[in-house]
Parts: C-alpha cells; structure tokens; sequence
C-alpha cells in the first residue's frame, strides 16, 4: 500500500489524490493515479470545473476532465499489453460504481483500499461480482471496518 500512495503522489487532481496498483503474484503489473488524459492541459494548470460549479464529490463524473486512478491501471495496462485478469488492485481510495464495474469486467478478484469513499452502488456490485473488497488502513489510521 505504501507504494499506492506514492503513486498517488503524480496526481494532478486538485480535489483529490488517488493511486492505484495492480499487481499479480507478487509483481507489480501497472499503476494509475487520478488527473487528465495524456497531452491534454491538467486540472493543477486550469482549475476544477466541478469544484467551481460547487458540484459534491461523487456527482457529475462526466463534467471531470479527468480519469480515475483505476482507470489509468487499466488503460496503463492494455497500453502495454498487459492482462489483469486475476490481479488484485491496491487503491488508496475504495472505487467509485464507475471504476467498480470496469474492474469486475477485467477480472480483478481482490481490491484492497486504505480510504472509504461512500458509494453503495459500487459495493454492491463487487459483492455480487465475487471481488473481495478489503480495508487495509493505513499506519495510524483508527477506523474500523
């Protein structure tokens, strides 16, 4: 998880910094961090359309100029060639409903998070999928799942 939230370090998001990892028998497959498709200007440089619209964190995905860190695995991936099927995914934040059903179709079987991210939907849809989801707090953190 250590290396999830360094990687969450690159991300240009000004809302929230997310990492993830996927990885597969001990190996490191891909890593992804939140913020705006590649060659395209970051959120850092223009500022937040959602936070200047006042718009709730969970709401409005699609006015986001930017890709989830799950997302950014997943394409990180099948840039390279990449399979994830079978892999388990190390995020700092718990998947959103979005990212969830993404990762079910790629056939991740384990997601392990350090921060909740309040998105019923999604848990929902892991849980029906088979995809263990487990908390894996950070060092210090005193919540209980």
């Amino acid at each position: 998880m250590g290396i999830t939230f360094m990687v969450s370090g690159r991300s240009t998001c000004t809302r929230r910094r997310v990492g993830a990892v996927a990885v597969k028998e001990k190996r490191i497959l891909a890593t992804g961090y939140n913020g705006a498709p590649a060659g395209v200007p970051h959120c850092l440089e223009v500022g937040c359309l959602r936070q200047q619209l006042g718009v709730p964190s969970g709401q409005r995905h699609e006015i986001c100029r930017g890709l989830h860190a799950e997302q950014n695995v997943i394409v990180q991936a099948a840039i390279h060639g990449i399979s994830i099927k079978g892999a388990e995914l190390f995020c700092t934040t718990r998947p959103c409903s979005l990212c969830a059903k993404m990762l079910i179709n790629c056939g991740v079987n384990r997601i392990w998070y350090a921060e909740h991210y309040d998105d019923e939907l999604a848990t929902d849809l892991l849980r029906q999928a088979g995809t263990e989801l487990i908390h894996l707090p950070r060092p210090g953190d005193v919540h209980l799942v």
